[in-house]
């Protein structure tokens, strides 16, 4: 029998932590299968909020939607200053 003067502990499982480059991959993909512009419909998406710049093709708005816009825009920039593309000239 338990000790009941002691504070049991229950952690709950959560779902797998959506990645953020992950979603960005299948965002972009399914847009460029269904003909859109994927960099201008993320940005439409990034800037106003609204889900219905990204296709609901392959999950992409319901997966998009699963991570913040401010984590969307610093992997963007990580990204870009990681590679460091202006001063490949």
């Amino acid at each position: 029998m338990a000790n009941i003067s002691n504070t049991q502990f229950f952690k709950v499982k959560n779902d797998p932590e959506v990645r953020v480059k992950e979603v960005l991959d299948v965002v972009y993909n399914a847009m460029s299968e269904k003909g859109y512009n994927p960099v201008n419909q993320i940005v439409g998406y990034v800037m106003s909020g609204d889900p219905t710049y990204i296709t609901s093709y392959k999950g992409a708005r319901s997966m998009i939607m699963k991570v913040e816009r401010d984590e969307i825009v610093e992997e963007l920039l990580k990204e870009y200053i990681k590679h460091k593309s202006w001063e490949r000239d």
